[in-house]
């Protein structure tokens, strides 16, 4: 899916579709889009590998080279080993300190680490699964910001408009953030030491 495939998605089920009279313009809904994007990463972000270099003496790994970073969910360190050495770690900013007996000389390690998803006019890499959660993501904040567009406006759908817009959003918006709370990596039991260093 690209996003021209997105939008009219969510366009049909807003039943926007008049194109010599959208409700929403392009840029309204792709933005819209991406901040349901955005947050779907944070639940579910795309899983991605590196290699980085470690410092020679030191334990802290500069990590400010992962664009789009999410999360860090581990570290293999030293590489080539069987069984791999997933070493504890702490993350602040884009300082990654490892918890080893002995600092670094200067090898690469391996950053295991969720980032965020694109979606644009080449593509997308939402699970096909979940395109149709981002498109209600998306459907929720376009009908809640109508809905306060609307406010003390002349509607042709009479005074309740606005808040039959407001109640659809939020209902949207509610069942979004449901599927991305049972979805999302907080709620999932994970190991997060899997040999003994």
């Amino acid at each position: 899916m690209d996003l021209n495939t997105m939008r009219a998605i969510v366009r049909r089920d807003l039943k926007d579709e008049d194109a010599g009279n959208y409700r929403w313009s392009d840029d309204e809904l792709d933005q819209h889009i991406a901040h349901a994007l955005k947050e779907f990463s944070e639940a579910v972000p795309l899983p991605a590998k590196a290699t980085l270099p470690t410092t020679a003496d030191s334990r802290v790994i500069d990590i400010s080279a992962l664009t789009d970073r999410v999360m860090v969910e581990a570290v293999e360190y030293p590489l080539e080993q069987f069984p791999p050495s997933y070493p504890k770690f702490a993350l602040w900013g884009h300082a990654l300190t490892l918890f080893v007996d002995e600092a670094p000389d200067g090898e690469n390690c391996q950053i295991y680490y969720g980032r965020l998803h694109t979606l644009n006019a080449e593509g997308s890499t939402i699970d096909t699964k979940h395109e149709d959660l981002v498109a209600t993501g998306a459907e929720g904040y376009a009908a809640v910001e109508w809905a306060s567009y609307a406010i003390n406006r002349v509607n042709v759908g009479g005074a309740t408009t606005a808040k039959e817009f407001l109640a659809w959003g939020n209902e949207k918006l509610k069942q979004f953030k449901q599927e991305l709370k049972r979805l999302g990596r907080r709620n999932k039991v994970r190991i997060r030491q899997l040999y003994q260093v």
